[in-house]
């Protein structure tokens, strides 16, 4: 091949990895700065996400729950829960998720707190609700019910979207582990927010994970 060509190809090249290189890094910054990403997202969308066991698409309604559907399409859209793990699967109940594999970033979101949402949806099975610590302490960890957990809405869990296809796949994601420390012998919410993926892959190797969380087109 002459210089010339061989210029063509590596001109090409950069020109497609370029943009994909550009984009994971400015995702990666927004990432670091939780007040940027304050998109409103559209009235209904849908997320789906390719895991370990294979994948689930969540559909979104944003009147259902219009500040935890604007938050969920800003983690998702800017690539939050990518490689995360399901650290809290109770058969029966609910699998929580939302705790990023860095925690350098779970460091930016822990206090990046959103207003509750008042509850206009049930939280029935395949319903998705993010969890709180109390009032207004919403920020990243999200559960998808698998039982019918209708006690949960007088406590203020705003259900805001539902998985509309994969429910299998949910309900199929590894559980032996059981409730997280220190009621139970599973993941301490504590140390995966310090260590990240570093102390589940080594104490947990078992869970399943997020390979990566999209908004379809």
């Amino acid at each position: 091949m002459n210089s010339a060509r061989r210029l063509a190809v590596f001109l090409l090249a950069v020109a497609i990895v370029a943009p994909a290189a550009l984009a994971t890094s400015a995702r990666a910054q927004n990432l670091a700065n939780p007040a940027a990403l304050k998109e409103q997202a559209p009235p209904v969308y849908k997320a789906k996400f390719d895991t370990s066991k294979g994948s689930f698409v969540v559909e979104v309604h944003r009147d259902w729950a219009p500040r935890g559907a604007d938050r969920f399409y800003n983690l998702v859209k800017n690539g939050f829960f990518n490689d995360a793990r399901f650290f809290r699967v109770i058969s029966g109940f609910m699998v929580q998720f939302g705790i990023s594999a860095d925690p350098k970033i779970s460091a930016q979101w822990r206090n990046a707190h959103i207003a509750d949402d008042p509850v206009k949806q049930s939280n029935t099975p395949g319903m998705v609700t993010f969890a709180t610590a109390g009032p207004n302490t919403r920020t990243t960890q999200v559960f998808i019910n698998y039982g019918s957990n209708a006690r949960l809405d007088g406590m203020g869990f705003a259900p805001f979207g539902k998985v509309i296809s994969g429910m299998n796949v949910v309900t199929s994601l590894y559980s032996d582990y059981g409730e997280g420390a220190p009621g139970g012998a599973g993941p301490d919410q504590g140390r995966v927010q310090a260590e990240g993926n570093a102390y589940l892959n080594k104490d947990f190797p078992k869970l399943d994970y997020i390979k990566s969380a999209t908004i379809e087109p």
